[in-house]
């Protein structure tokens, strides 16, 4: 039997002391208040050393259309590290990664990213359900094309490949075995 919460709790807070912070008065409060007021006062601030702040544009992605506040210096940073386009931060990072995997230059994996970007803008958001059948379409298609070559089991050239090949169907097997508990059972 579990104990009793209640007398768990009890016996702990009757055998330690509760000591409760001490009260703020509002006359200790205002003269706090006061000293900070008067510290701030004594310190002038020199308003022409402050940075300037730089106002934020909206700017859209020339891919995807994404639109996201920036400053100007960041936009013209984008244009020229991109052929005078700007684009979001997460096109850039697609964009560098096709740079590592083809070995394109810029230019290349730019207009190779505007071209998935402006596929997907045609078709994905308008229709996701038809854009994701097409994509598994695709994947189904390269998939055989590689399955057909490696795993075909009528191939006799003798060379070692990788996968499985079915031999015959397990279907006998299933079939034996409930035959043989239908007899057992009667």
């Amino acid at each position: 039997m579990a104990p009793n919460s209640e007398n768990l709790v009890g016996r702990h807070c009757k055998s330690e002391k509760v000591i409760k912070p001490p009260k703020l008065s509002m006359e200790s409060l205002q003269r706090t208040i006061s000293n900070i007021s008067f510290e701030l006062s004594k310190e002038e601030i020199d308003l022409h050393h402050l940075p300037s702040i730089s106002e934020v544009e909206v700017a859209k992605c020339e891919c995807c259309a994404m639109s996201e506040e920036c400053t100007p210096e960041y936009i013209s940073c984008v244009r020229d590290k991109f052929s005078g386009r700007i684009i979001c931060g997460l096109c850039a990072e697609a964009v560098s990664e096709e740079m590592e995997k083809n070995g394109w230059k810029i230019e290349e994996a730019l207009n190779e990213h505007m071209t998935a970007c402006a596929r997907f803008n045609r078709l994905g958001r308008t229709y996701p359900v038809l854009y994701q059948a097409k994509a598994i379409k695709e994947i189904l298609k390269k998939s055989s094309r590689t399955r057909a070559k490696s795993m075909s089991p009528r191939d006799k050239s003798g060379q070692n490949k990788s996968g499985l090949a079915r031999s015959s169907s397990c279907i006998p097997a299933i079939t034996r075995e409930i035959v043989d508990q239908t007899v057992v059972h009667n």
